[in-house]
């Protein structure tokens, strides 16, 4: 019998998401906290956006955290995802939603 060690990330009560490394999960924690505090911002401004539509830009954007604060800073653009990391990422985002 094989031993294994999982990390899990779990966000008020529900598990997010299980990692085998503790390096991984410690950074999607990390996109997590991120993507709250984006969602508190994105939810004072003033654009008709359901909570719904709140909760996924704010994840979106945490995952792509670089290319924004480069875009704030007024740093050039970094190479856009391919269609097919953008496709996969948009699951991970329906898998999350469905779990939560």
């Amino acid at each position: 019998m094989a031993v294994v060690v999982k990390y899990v990330v779990e966000r008020n009560g529900v598990e997010r998401m299980t990692f085998t490394s503790k390096k991984d999960a410690d950074a999607y924690d990390k996109m997590l906290d991120i993507a709250e505090s984006l969602e508190s911002i994105l939810s004072t401004i003033d654009v008709p956006l359901s909570e719904q539509q709140v909760e996924s830009l704010a994840l979106e954007m945490a995952k792509d955290k670089d290319n924004i604060i480069n875009a704030l800073k007024g740093m050039s653009k970094a190479p856009t995802k391919t269609a097919k990391n953008k496709s996969e990422s948009s699951a991970k985002v329906a898998d999350i939603k469905q779990a939560g």
